[in-house]
Protein backbone atom coordinates (compact mmCIF):
# COMPACT_ATOMS: atom_id res chain seq x y z
CA UNK A 1 0.00 0.00 0.00
CA UNK A 2 1.42 3.36 -0.83
CA UNK A 3 2.04 5.10 2.56
CA UNK A 4 0.40 8.63 1.08
CA UNK A 5 -2.72 8.12 -0.51
CA UNK A 6 -3.43 5.21 0.77
CA UNK A 7 -4.28 3.07 -2.38
CA UNK A 8 -3.42 -0.85 -2.08
CA UNK A 9 -1.59 -1.23 -5.35
CA UNK A 10 -0.71 1.87 -5.86
CA UNK A 11 3.26 2.11 -6.74
CA UNK A 12 4.70 6.19 -6.48
CA UNK A 13 6.22 7.28 -9.86
CA UNK A 14 9.78 6.92 -9.12
CA UNK A 15 11.71 10.12 -8.06
CA UNK A 16 15.25 9.63 -8.49
CA UNK A 17 17.15 11.68 -4.99
CA UNK A 18 20.66 13.51 -5.31
CA UNK A 19 23.16 11.92 -4.02
CA UNK A 20 23.99 10.52 -1.95
CA UNK A 21 20.33 8.62 -1.80
CA UNK A 22 20.22 8.07 -5.64
CA UNK A 23 18.97 4.41 -5.57
CA UNK A 24 16.31 4.37 -2.60
CA UNK A 25 13.18 2.97 -3.80
CA UNK A 26 9.37 3.51 -3.07
CA UNK A 27 9.37 0.01 -2.06
CA UNK A 28 12.09 0.63 0.70
CA UNK A 29 10.74 4.07 2.10
CA UNK A 30 8.38 2.51 5.00
CA UNK A 31 11.12 0.04 6.29
CA UNK A 32 12.31 3.37 8.05
CA UNK A 33 9.94 5.49 10.10
CA UNK A 34 10.40 9.04 9.07
CA UNK A 35 12.12 11.53 10.94
CA UNK A 36 10.15 14.03 13.19
CA UNK A 37 11.07 17.74 11.91
CA UNK A 38 12.78 16.62 8.96
CA UNK A 39 12.04 19.37 7.55
CA UNK A 40 14.03 21.46 9.88
CA UNK A 41 16.55 19.01 10.01
CA UNK A 42 16.94 19.87 5.90
CA UNK A 43 19.09 22.80 6.07
CA UNK A 44 17.93 23.54 2.60
CA UNK A 45 14.62 23.91 3.68
CA UNK A 46 14.95 25.09 6.88
CA UNK A 47 15.55 28.45 5.93
CA UNK A 48 12.33 28.41 3.86
CA UNK A 49 10.12 28.12 6.55
CA UNK A 50 11.45 30.58 8.17
CA UNK A 51 11.46 32.96 5.60
CA UNK A 52 8.06 31.98 4.54
CA UNK A 53 6.70 32.54 8.08
CA UNK A 54 8.27 36.58 7.97
CA UNK A 55 6.42 36.59 4.24
CA UNK A 56 2.73 35.23 5.56
CA UNK A 57 3.33 37.57 9.44
CA UNK A 58 3.77 40.56 6.62
CA UNK A 59 1.01 39.37 4.39
CA UNK A 60 -1.21 40.01 7.57
CA UNK A 61 0.17 42.91 9.25
CA UNK A 62 -0.49 44.59 5.60
CA UNK A 63 -4.34 44.01 5.96
CA UNK A 64 -4.10 45.24 10.06
CA UNK A 65 -2.62 48.32 8.83
CA UNK A 66 -4.45 49.03 4.88
CA UNK A 67 -7.68 47.69 6.76
CA UNK A 68 -7.63 50.02 9.39
CA UNK A 69 -6.88 52.78 7.32
CA UNK A 70 -9.55 51.85 4.28
CA UNK A 71 -12.13 51.90 7.07
CA UNK A 72 -10.65 55.10 8.15
CA UNK A 73 -11.01 57.13 5.07
CA UNK A 74 -14.27 55.40 2.94
CA UNK A 75 -16.26 53.93 5.78
CA UNK A 76 -17.68 52.05 3.44
CA UNK A 77 -19.18 48.38 4.04
CA UNK A 78 -18.53 47.50 0.48
CA UNK A 79 -15.28 47.85 0.37
CA UNK A 80 -15.09 45.42 3.44
CA UNK A 81 -16.66 43.22 1.18
CA UNK A 82 -14.54 43.46 -1.39
CA UNK A 83 -11.29 43.18 0.75
CA UNK A 84 -12.09 39.66 1.23
CA UNK A 85 -13.59 38.75 -2.90
CA UNK A 86 -10.12 40.41 -4.00
CA UNK A 87 -8.02 38.55 -1.82
CA UNK A 88 -9.01 35.04 -2.64
CA UNK A 89 -10.64 35.39 -6.10
CA UNK A 90 -7.50 35.38 -7.56
CA UNK A 91 -6.56 31.87 -6.17
CA UNK A 92 -9.81 31.18 -7.92
CA UNK A 93 -9.24 32.91 -11.23
CA UNK A 94 -5.43 32.26 -11.54
CA UNK A 95 -4.35 29.41 -9.39
CA UNK A 96 -3.56 27.06 -12.41
CA UNK A 97 -1.64 29.25 -14.93
CA UNK A 98 0.18 30.37 -12.24
CA UNK A 99 0.91 26.32 -11.61
CA UNK A 100 1.84 25.96 -15.52
CA UNK A 101 4.56 28.74 -14.88
CA UNK A 102 5.86 26.63 -12.21
CA UNK A 103 6.03 23.88 -14.19
CA UNK A 104 7.76 25.47 -16.47
CA UNK A 105 9.87 27.84 -15.17
CA UNK A 106 12.19 28.42 -12.05
CA UNK A 107 10.06 28.83 -8.89
CA UNK A 108 12.58 30.88 -7.55
CA UNK A 109 11.90 33.55 -9.61
CA UNK A 110 8.52 32.59 -9.29
CA UNK A 111 8.24 33.05 -5.66
CA UNK A 112 10.32 36.25 -6.26
CA UNK A 113 8.11 37.63 -8.31
CA UNK A 114 5.38 37.21 -6.09
CA UNK A 115 7.79 38.89 -3.13
CA UNK A 116 8.31 41.32 -5.13
CA UNK A 117 4.52 42.23 -5.93
CA UNK A 118 4.16 41.83 -2.35
CA UNK A 119 6.77 44.69 -1.57
CA UNK A 120 5.61 47.11 -4.19
CA UNK A 121 2.21 47.26 -3.21
CA UNK A 122 2.80 48.00 0.39
CA UNK A 123 5.14 50.68 -1.09
CA UNK A 124 2.57 51.78 -2.86
CA UNK A 125 0.38 51.91 0.13
CA UNK A 126 2.69 53.68 2.34
CA UNK A 127 3.09 56.22 -0.39
CA UNK A 128 -1.08 57.05 -0.73
CA UNK A 129 -0.80 57.19 3.04
CA UNK A 130 2.35 59.72 2.55
CA UNK A 131 0.42 62.02 0.52
CA UNK A 132 -2.97 61.61 1.33
CA UNK A 133 -4.28 61.44 -2.14
CA UNK A 134 -5.73 57.63 -1.50
CA UNK A 135 -8.78 57.20 -3.55
CA UNK A 136 -11.01 54.08 -3.80
CA UNK A 137 -10.02 52.64 -6.95
CA UNK A 138 -6.56 52.61 -6.02
CA UNK A 139 -7.41 51.01 -2.84
CA UNK A 140 -9.20 48.35 -5.14
CA UNK A 141 -6.52 47.72 -7.62
CA UNK A 142 -3.91 47.57 -4.47
CA UNK A 143 -6.09 44.93 -2.89
CA UNK A 144 -6.50 42.86 -6.07
CA UNK A 145 -2.38 42.74 -6.92
CA UNK A 146 -1.84 41.89 -3.44
CA UNK A 147 -4.45 39.01 -4.28
CA UNK A 148 -2.51 38.11 -7.36
CA UNK A 149 0.90 38.10 -5.41
CA UNK A 150 -0.71 35.35 -3.09
CA UNK A 151 -2.08 33.12 -5.60
CA UNK A 152 1.09 33.27 -7.67
CA UNK A 153 3.53 32.17 -4.40
CA UNK A 154 1.49 28.79 -4.20
CA UNK A 155 1.76 26.60 -6.15
CA UNK A 156 6.01 27.92 -6.71
CA UNK A 157 6.15 27.12 -2.95
CA UNK A 158 5.07 23.40 -3.14
CA UNK A 159 7.01 22.25 -5.80
CA UNK A 160 9.80 23.63 -3.80
CA UNK A 161 9.31 22.00 -0.90
CA UNK A 162 9.05 18.77 -3.13
CA UNK A 163 12.55 19.71 -4.39
CA UNK A 164 13.82 20.68 -1.16
CA UNK A 165 13.15 17.18 0.86
CA UNK A 166 11.82 14.58 -1.89
CA UNK A 167 8.91 12.40 -1.71
CA UNK A 168 9.92 10.18 1.60
CA UNK A 169 10.05 13.76 3.76
CA UNK A 170 7.20 15.58 1.41
CA UNK A 171 4.68 15.35 4.62
CA UNK A 172 7.03 16.59 6.89
CA UNK A 173 7.95 19.62 4.90
CA UNK A 174 4.31 20.45 3.95
CA UNK A 175 2.86 20.25 7.57
CA UNK A 176 5.77 22.33 8.90
CA UNK A 177 5.41 25.10 6.45
CA UNK A 178 1.35 24.79 7.02
CA UNK A 179 2.60 25.13 10.68
CA UNK A 180 5.23 28.07 10.49
CA UNK A 181 2.57 30.02 8.04
CA UNK A 182 -0.11 29.23 10.61
CA UNK A 183 2.41 31.30 13.28
CA UNK A 184 2.62 34.18 10.87
CA UNK A 185 -1.29 34.73 10.69
CA UNK A 186 -0.95 34.39 14.47
CA UNK A 187 1.78 36.81 15.27
CA UNK A 188 0.79 38.92 12.02
CA UNK A 189 -2.15 40.67 13.68
CA UNK A 190 -0.36 41.51 16.83
CA UNK A 191 2.75 43.07 15.06
CA UNK A 192 0.57 44.80 13.08
CA UNK A 193 -1.32 46.07 15.39
CA UNK A 194 1.91 47.22 17.16
CA UNK A 195 2.98 49.13 14.29
CA UNK A 196 -0.04 50.48 13.63
CA UNK A 197 0.38 52.15 17.40
CA UNK A 198 3.64 52.62 17.56
CA UNK A 199 4.56 54.05 14.16
CA UNK A 200 1.43 54.85 12.57
CA UNK A 201 0.20 53.71 9.35
CA UNK A 202 2.45 55.13 6.97
CA UNK A 203 5.79 54.56 8.57
CA UNK A 204 4.47 51.00 9.69
CA UNK A 205 3.61 49.46 6.14
CA UNK A 206 6.84 50.73 5.10
CA UNK A 207 8.49 48.47 7.79
CA UNK A 208 6.23 46.28 7.15
CA UNK A 209 8.36 45.51 3.24
CA UNK A 210 11.57 44.53 5.41
CA UNK A 211 9.50 41.27 6.57
CA UNK A 212 9.62 40.29 2.97
CA UNK A 213 13.33 39.78 1.93
CA UNK A 214 14.50 37.30 4.12
CA UNK A 215 12.67 34.80 1.42
CA UNK A 216 13.38 37.01 -1.15
CA UNK A 217 17.06 36.77 -0.72
CA UNK A 218 17.27 33.44 0.45
CA UNK A 219 16.02 32.24 -2.91
CA UNK A 220 18.80 33.86 -4.69
CA UNK A 221 21.53 31.42 -2.27
CA UNK A 222 19.34 27.74 -2.99
CA UNK A 223 20.55 26.24 -5.42
CA UNK A 224 17.16 24.08 -5.43
CA UNK A 225 14.98 25.74 -8.27
CA UNK A 226 11.60 23.56 -7.75
CA UNK A 227 13.01 21.18 -10.55
CA UNK A 228 16.75 19.71 -9.58
CA UNK A 229 14.84 16.68 -9.09
CA UNK A 230 12.57 16.64 -12.39
CA UNK A 231 13.42 13.66 -15.27
CA UNK A 232 11.01 15.24 -17.87
CA UNK A 233 10.93 18.18 -20.23
CA UNK A 234 8.89 20.98 -19.30
CA UNK A 235 5.50 20.78 -20.68
CA UNK A 236 4.18 24.62 -22.01
CA UNK A 237 2.05 27.20 -20.58
CA UNK A 238 -0.99 27.03 -22.31
CA UNK A 239 -4.80 26.61 -22.30
CA UNK A 240 -4.41 23.47 -23.98
CA UNK A 241 -2.39 22.03 -21.65
CA UNK A 242 -4.41 22.80 -18.70
CA UNK A 243 -7.46 21.53 -20.30
CA UNK A 244 -5.40 18.12 -20.68
CA UNK A 245 -4.76 18.39 -16.92
CA UNK A 246 -8.23 18.93 -15.79
CA UNK A 247 -9.47 15.93 -18.38
CA UNK A 248 -6.78 13.83 -16.46
CA UNK A 249 -6.90 14.60 -13.12
CA UNK A 250 -11.26 14.33 -13.47
CA UNK A 251 -10.86 10.81 -13.86
CA UNK A 252 -8.68 10.17 -11.21
CA UNK A 253 -11.15 9.47 -8.56
CA UNK A 254 -8.51 10.15 -5.33
CA UNK A 255 -7.41 13.82 -6.55
CA UNK A 256 -10.64 14.80 -7.36
CA UNK A 257 -12.12 14.11 -3.62
CA UNK A 258 -8.81 15.80 -2.12
CA UNK A 259 -9.61 18.80 -4.05
CA UNK A 260 -13.33 18.50 -3.45
CA UNK A 261 -12.81 17.94 0.41
CA UNK A 262 -10.14 21.43 0.55
CA UNK A 263 -13.14 22.96 -1.55
CA UNK A 264 -15.84 22.03 0.74
CA UNK A 265 -13.62 23.29 3.96
CA UNK A 266 -13.29 26.30 2.32
CA UNK A 267 -16.68 27.26 1.03
CA UNK A 268 -18.53 26.14 3.45
CA UNK A 269 -16.44 27.07 6.72
CA UNK A 270 -13.08 29.40 5.29
CA UNK A 271 -12.29 32.74 6.03
CA UNK A 272 -16.14 33.50 7.61
CA UNK A 273 -15.52 31.88 11.04
CA UNK A 274 -12.78 34.47 12.14
CA UNK A 275 -14.72 37.54 10.66
CA UNK A 276 -17.92 36.29 12.47
CA UNK A 277 -16.10 35.96 15.79
CA UNK A 278 -17.26 39.33 17.28
CA UNK A 279 -20.55 38.06 16.90
CA UNK A 280 -20.15 34.71 18.34
CA UNK A 281 -17.88 36.77 21.65
CA UNK A 282 -20.75 39.01 22.35
CA UNK A 283 -23.33 36.03 22.52
CA UNK A 284 -20.76 34.00 24.68
CA UNK A 285 -21.17 37.11 26.88
CA UNK A 286 -17.69 38.28 26.25
CA UNK A 287 -18.76 41.15 23.70
CA UNK A 288 -17.38 43.58 26.64
CA UNK A 289 -13.75 42.15 27.51
CA UNK A 290 -11.43 42.70 24.65
CA UNK A 291 -9.32 39.99 26.24
CA UNK A 292 -11.89 37.63 26.18
CA UNK A 293 -12.65 38.31 22.46
CA UNK A 294 -8.84 38.25 21.56
CA UNK A 295 -8.27 34.81 23.52
CA UNK A 296 -11.28 33.58 20.39
CA UNK A 297 -9.23 35.20 17.64
CA UNK A 298 -6.29 33.43 19.49
CA UNK A 299 -7.61 30.67 20.01
CA UNK A 300 -8.56 30.19 16.37
CA UNK A 301 -5.25 30.61 15.01
CA UNK A 302 -3.79 28.91 17.29
CA UNK A 303 -4.82 25.45 16.87
CA UNK A 304 -3.50 25.17 13.62
CA UNK A 305 0.37 25.80 15.19
CA UNK A 306 -0.02 23.49 17.92
CA UNK A 307 -1.49 20.97 15.42
CA UNK A 308 1.38 20.72 13.40
CA UNK A 309 3.65 20.74 16.93
CA UNK A 310 1.66 17.33 17.62
CA UNK A 311 1.31 15.64 14.38
CA UNK A 312 4.74 16.47 13.38
CA UNK A 313 6.61 15.26 16.89
CA UNK A 314 4.16 12.26 17.61
CA UNK A 315 3.40 10.86 13.66
CA UNK A 316 -0.12 9.39 15.20
CA UNK A 317 -1.63 10.57 12.16
CA UNK A 318 -0.03 9.54 8.94
CA UNK A 319 -0.51 11.17 5.74
CA UNK A 320 -4.22 9.21 3.71
CA UNK A 321 -7.14 9.76 2.09
CA UNK A 322 -8.53 8.35 5.47
CA UNK A 323 -6.93 10.60 7.61
CA UNK A 324 -7.99 13.71 5.21
CA UNK A 325 -11.48 12.73 5.14
CA UNK A 326 -11.75 12.09 8.80
CA UNK A 327 -10.26 15.35 9.64
CA UNK A 328 -12.55 17.36 7.94
CA UNK A 329 -15.27 15.91 9.63
CA UNK A 330 -13.83 16.19 12.83
CA UNK A 331 -13.47 20.25 11.60
CA UNK A 332 -16.94 20.13 10.29
CA UNK A 333 -18.27 18.69 13.96
CA UNK A 334 -16.33 21.55 16.11
CA UNK A 335 -17.41 24.29 13.94
CA UNK A 336 -21.18 22.71 13.83
CA UNK A 337 -20.49 22.61 18.31
CA UNK A 338 -19.08 25.74 18.17
CA UNK A 339 -21.94 27.90 16.23
CA UNK A 340 -24.40 26.39 18.96
CA UNK A 341 -22.41 26.21 22.11
CA UNK A 342 -23.30 28.66 25.28
CA UNK A 343 -19.70 27.92 26.70
CA UNK A 344 -16.94 30.19 26.19
CA UNK A 345 -14.53 27.64 27.60
CA UNK A 346 -15.76 24.96 25.36
CA UNK A 347 -16.23 27.38 22.62
CA UNK A 348 -12.42 27.64 23.13
CA UNK A 349 -11.64 23.94 23.28
CA UNK A 350 -13.73 23.52 19.87
CA UNK A 351 -11.77 26.13 18.08
CA UNK A 352 -8.30 25.07 19.08
CA UNK A 353 -9.78 21.47 18.25
CA UNK A 354 -11.11 22.50 15.17
CA UNK A 355 -8.01 24.17 14.14
CA UNK A 356 -5.68 21.12 14.51
CA UNK A 357 -8.23 19.06 12.76
CA UNK A 358 -8.00 21.77 9.75
CA UNK A 359 -4.35 21.85 9.59
CA UNK A 360 -4.21 17.91 9.51
CA UNK A 361 -6.91 18.07 6.74
CA UNK A 362 -5.56 20.70 4.26
CA UNK A 363 -1.71 19.43 4.97
CA UNK A 364 -2.82 15.78 4.51
CA UNK A 365 -4.93 16.49 1.04
CA UNK A 366 -1.71 18.78 0.08
CA UNK A 367 0.48 15.83 0.22
CA UNK A 368 -1.56 13.58 -1.39
CA UNK A 369 -2.14 15.22 -4.18
CA UNK A 370 1.53 15.98 -4.28
CA UNK A 371 2.43 12.60 -4.60
CA UNK A 372 -0.35 11.29 -6.65
CA UNK A 373 -0.06 14.04 -9.43
CA UNK A 374 2.05 13.16 -12.57
CA UNK A 375 5.71 14.74 -12.03
CA UNK A 376 5.51 17.07 -15.46
CA UNK A 377 1.96 18.39 -14.05
CA UNK A 378 2.85 18.89 -10.61
CA UNK A 379 2.21 22.44 -10.37
CA UNK A 380 -0.92 23.03 -12.52
CA UNK A 381 -2.51 19.82 -10.10
CA UNK A 382 -1.39 21.80 -7.27
CA UNK A 383 -2.85 25.34 -8.63
CA UNK A 384 -6.01 23.12 -9.23
CA UNK A 385 -5.94 22.02 -5.27
CA UNK A 386 -5.40 25.89 -4.60
CA UNK A 387 -8.31 27.22 -6.76
CA UNK A 388 -10.43 25.15 -4.59
CA UNK A 389 -9.22 25.73 -1.29
CA UNK A 390 -8.44 28.99 -1.39
CA UNK A 391 -10.13 30.49 -3.96
CA UNK A 392 -13.37 28.91 -2.67
CA UNK A 393 -13.00 30.53 0.87
CA UNK A 394 -14.70 33.67 -0.97
CA UNK A 395 -17.74 31.36 -1.05
CA UNK A 396 -18.20 31.80 2.81
CA UNK A 397 -18.73 35.20 3.21
CA UNK A 398 -22.25 33.86 0.94
CA UNK A 399 -22.97 30.49 3.30
CA UNK A 400 -22.19 32.12 6.55
CA UNK A 401 -22.20 35.77 5.58
CA UNK A 402 -24.97 36.41 3.46
CA UNK A 403 -27.05 34.00 5.02
CA UNK A 404 -26.19 34.97 8.74
CA UNK A 405 -28.10 38.60 7.71
CA UNK A 406 -31.26 36.46 7.32
CA UNK A 407 -31.06 33.93 9.56
CA UNK A 408 -28.08 34.75 12.18
CA UNK A 409 -24.90 33.32 12.03
CA UNK A 410 -25.23 30.85 14.45
CA UNK A 411 -27.64 29.25 12.15
CA UNK A 412 -26.18 30.12 9.10
CA UNK A 413 -22.29 28.65 10.39
CA UNK A 414 -24.33 25.89 11.78
CA UNK A 415 -25.84 24.82 8.61
CA UNK A 416 -22.91 25.77 6.51
CA UNK A 417 -21.10 22.79 8.98
CA UNK A 418 -23.41 20.30 8.98
CA UNK A 419 -23.46 20.64 4.56
CA UNK A 420 -19.47 20.42 5.47
CA UNK A 421 -20.13 16.91 7.19
CA UNK A 422 -22.25 15.92 4.75
CA UNK A 423 -19.84 16.87 1.73
CA UNK A 424 -17.19 15.22 3.26
CA UNK A 425 -19.12 11.99 4.08
CA UNK A 426 -19.57 11.76 0.23
CA UNK A 427 -16.23 12.76 -1.07
CA UNK A 428 -14.83 10.04 1.35
CA UNK A 429 -17.46 7.71 -0.47
CA UNK A 430 -15.97 8.95 -4.22
CA UNK A 431 -12.27 8.48 -3.31
CA UNK A 432 -13.39 4.63 -1.43
CA UNK A 433 -15.09 3.80 -4.86
CA UNK A 434 -12.06 5.29 -7.07
CA UNK A 435 -8.97 3.20 -4.92
CA UNK A 436 -8.44 0.12 -6.94
CA UNK A 437 -9.55 1.96 -10.16
CA UNK A 438 -6.87 5.15 -9.83
CA UNK A 439 -3.91 2.45 -9.17
CA UNK A 440 -1.04 3.01 -10.90
CA UNK A 441 -0.29 -0.47 -11.88
CA UNK A 442 4.24 -1.14 -10.70
CA UNK A 443 6.49 -1.39 -13.82
CA UNK A 444 7.25 -4.22 -15.72
CA UNK A 445 10.51 -6.31 -14.79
Amino acid sequence: MCAACGIVSHIPEPQPEPAPEPGQSADAAPAAPPRKFAALRNRDCRPYLFGAALSMMADNIEHVITYWVLWQTFHSPALTGFQVISHWVPFLLFSMWFGSLADRHDCRRVIQAAQALFMAVSVAWGVLFLTGSLRMWEACVLLTLHGIAGSLWGPGEQLMLHDFVGPAELPSAIRLNATFRSLGILFGPVVGSALLLGLGPTAGIFVNVAFYLPLTLFLFRTRFTGHTRDRHARPRVGALESLRVLREVGSHRTLVSMIVLAGLGSFFVGASLQSSMPIFAHDLGAGGAGAAYGILLFANGAGGVIGGVLLEATGWIRPTVRAAVMSTAVYGLTSLCFAFTPSYPLAIALLLVGGVANLASMSIGQTVVQLLAPAADRGRVIGLYSMSSGGLRAGSGFTVGLLGAAIGVHRSLGLSAAALCLGTAAAGLHARRGRDRDAVPAPAA
